[in-house]
């Protein structure tokens, strides 16, 4: 399988697993990693999602030598690039960067909410190296999680920069030793998992809105995003497991 797809418990596995082409992504690629996040959006019992990488890279990027040879759609319609920088989701998603994600890569790692990456591994937009631009969300998305001048001297010069650096300035949330960053994936995974996990995409929904909304606009979104919640078993399962003293039993209804 070129993307595979394993259950834990409350999170999703999505592996890309074509380590031979460095996890360059193609038309098959992008497929699977739609039909994987179908996969895991449609399952009530899957709280968490994981995007993580066979092999000594995370991805090259798009497939230059699929391109070459005339294969120019390596996008789907409802996710974009890779099945998924474009992609409107509702469930947290963990990159695990155990090498580099470089051009393409970087931008499959940021079209995650959240990035644990090892000391193998390197982020950068090398495109205009190739007389391209990053337009699946890399020049959209690396100024929102770096300094702006970092952003604009990685996008310019084409030049990558270490999971260290990464880490230092905030686009990478856990910085690991090589061969570990699923492992710290999964435990921030069940970290998140350990809360209601209809609260948790609220709140993913009202923090990615925030983004584009004034304080009051923000405070009003999320006002709504409560009174729906208020709904739901879980609202009423939180209050009751603290006054009975009790763990409380999420059933994401």
């Amino acid at each position: 399988m070129i993307i595979e797809y394993e259950k834990r418990e409350h999170i999703a596995l999505i592996t890309l697993n074509r380590p031979e082409a460095r996890n360059a992504v193609n038309h098959e690629v992008a497929e699977g990693i739609e039909n994987a996040l179908d996969a895991f959006e449609g399952d009530e019992n899957l709280w968490t999602g994981i995007l993580c990488a066979n092999g000594p890279a995370f991805s090259a990027g798009a497939d230059l030598k699929a391109i070459s040879a005339g294969e120019l759609n390596l996008a789907t319609k409802k996710g974009g690039f890779g099945g998924i920088v474009a992609r409107e989701r509702i469930k947290p998603l963990i990159a695990a960067v155990d090498g580099p994600a470089l051009a393409g890569g970087t931008e499959l790692a940021l079209a995650c909410d959240l990035i644990v990456a090892s000391k193998a591994a390197r982020f950068g937009l090398p495109e205009v190296k190739r007389s391209l631009i990053a337009s699946a969300g890399g020049l959209v998305r690396l100024p929102r999680v770096l300094p702006k001048n970092i952003a604009m001297q990685m996008a310019l010069t084409g030049e990558p920069i270490s999971a260290e650096e990464a880490y230092k300035f905030g686009m990478v949330n856990c910085l690991v030793e090589p061969g570990n960053a699923l492992e710290e994936a999964i435990i921030l995974a069940e970290k998140i998992n350990e809360n209601a996990p209809l609260a948790v995409r609220s709140t993913r929904r009202s923090l990615l809105e925030s983004l584009t909304l004034n304080d009051h606009e923000g405070m009003k979104f999320a006002i709504e995003e409560t009174v729906a919640l208020a709904a739901t078993e879980d609202y009423k399962e939180g209050p009751l497991a603290f006054i009975q003293k009790r763990p409380p039993v999420w059933k994401g209804k």
